[in-house]
């Protein structure tokens, strides 16, 4: 296994340390995810007749003692609090501390505690950033003190989470293109950039912008749709199947975009180390900067056009459907966290207690070491892209026999199976060459 050296600028300017040559058989890794994929779909198709999810109207209400400190205004108050605090202290680290991310924790705080840290966040606690978000609690102290406290004006509905998948694509541009993303000139410029155009839009439509204008925000909140945390229909605080949450996820324009984003840019973020990307990188014509930007489209746009492809010829089999790609959508979200956990999960183990460590004041910070050994390490990724193509499988079939008649519903599926055939292959040719 070959390592990126233990510098944290090295890690943070490309977003993780990659891994190489794991020790483990790409045989018996595409093997096992074939079969597993080949084995749930058939065994799906089998037992699985009827639509089992019930969306929001499921879950096992947690006592009330427990939702009413959950909702309590104080309890909401202090982690809005949290939230600001937090932000002010990545703002004073940015003005204030060397820059020098071996010594200034805000680069970790961004692109570790933030980007990476949201996804366990969700997953354990649901929507998190939406009660932590701080320009969430700008605009409404602003709002208080200017006496603006009025809904806004009305969002196109055509508008969907469109800023959000455009947010995201921001973000990871900076992570993964920009020249120097952990340089705090660069790094004040791009937050301040974005807090200024989210709180003059919040301004103009409401708070409600928040919920699908802002970035973390939407991404906070898909992948809360996978915790066992959740909210019923009727407001109570549950536990619940997460596939239950998937299945509640809203048929919204520019979701496919969002969770497109999310695979297409992780999977850009595999390849960019690959030899011969850095190669073409150094020696285009076009110059550093503009072709690794069209790499990055180019690895989103494949994800998109693959899952446009699929939801074309599952309307081809299956007969006539309004919004084939919108009704499918929500199976992409294991497959995303899948990859966001094998791709981050050796960052925010090694860097996020150092990041913490140096924004607590501590001088001899630990260097990161490798949270496991490299046949952990190997295990862990190829499960996560494995068991997120398999949960994938199970929330498209749960949908597939909703919306078709029992005798298309599975053929129907056929080429959502390829689809994740296509991605499986794709996923693990990242992590094992």
């Amino acid at each position: 296994m070959v390592l990126h050296p233990a510098d944290p600028l090295t890690s943070l300017a490309h977003g993780i340390g990659a891994q190489h040559d794991l020790p483990i058989s790409p045989f018996y890794a595409f093997a096992g995810a074939f079969a597993a994929l080949f084995v749930s779909f058939l065994a799906l198709g089998l037992l699985w007749s009827t639509s089992r999810f019930r969306g929001e109207r499921s879950g096992l209400a947690l006592p009330a003692a427990l939702q009413r400190v959950a909702d309590a205004p104080t309890t909401r108050t202090a982690l809005r609090a949290l939230g600001l605090a937090a932000a002010a202290a990545v703002l004073l680290h940015l003005l204030l501390g060397p820059d020098d991310p071996a010594h200034n924790p805000a680069p970790g705080a961004v692109y570790v505690l933030l980007w990476v840290g949201l996804v366990p966040a969700s997953l354990l606690l649901g929507p998190v950033w939406r009660l932590l978000n701080p320009l969430r609690t700008l605009h409404r102290l602003l709002s208080r003190a200017l006496r603006r406290g009025g809904p806004g004006r009305a969002l196109p509905a055509r508008l969907g989470q469109w800023p959000a998948a455009a947010g995201l694509f921001g973000f990871t541009w900076l992570e993964l293109v920009a020249p120097d993303p952990a340089s705090t000139t660069t790094l004040l410029i791009a937050l301040a950039g974005y807090a200024t155009a989210q709180l003059l839009l919040a301004a103009r439509f409401g708070e409600r912008w928040f919920d699908d204008g802002d970035a973390f925000e939407a991404y906070s909140t898909l992948l809360a749709r996978l915790s066992p945390l959740g909210r019923r229909s009727d407001g109570r605080l549950v536990l619940r199947n997460p596939f239950h949450g998937l299945d509640a996820t809203p048929e919204r324009p520019g979701l496919v975009a969002t969770v497109c984003v999310l695979l297409g840019s992780t999977a850009y973020d595999g390849f960019s180390d690959n030899p011969s990307w850095i190669n073409a990188i150094q020696t285009s014509p076009l110059g550093r900067i503009p072709t690794a930007t069209l790499g990055l489209l180019g690895s989103i746009a494949l994800v998109a056009t693959l899952f446009c492809l699929c939801a074309a010829a599952t309307r081809l089999v299956s007969g006539p459907h309004p919004g084939p790609l919108t009704a499918f959508a929500h199976s992409l979200v294991p497959i995303a966290l899948g990859y966001l956990i094998a791709h981050y999960f050796s960052l925010l183990v090694a860097e996020g207690p150092r990041t913490v460590s140096m924004a607590l004041g501590t001088d001899n910070a630990p260097e990161p070491v490798p949270p496991l050994g490299p046949g952990g390490l190997a295990a862990l990724q190829v499960i996560a892209v494995v068991t997120g193509h398999v949960l994938g499988v199970v929330a498209a079939h749960d949908r597939s026999v909703r919306l078709f008649p029992p005798a298309k519903a599975v053929a129907g599926q056929l080429p959502l199976l390829a689809l994740m055939i296509t991605y499986t292959v794709g996923g693990l040719s990242l992590l094992l060459n």
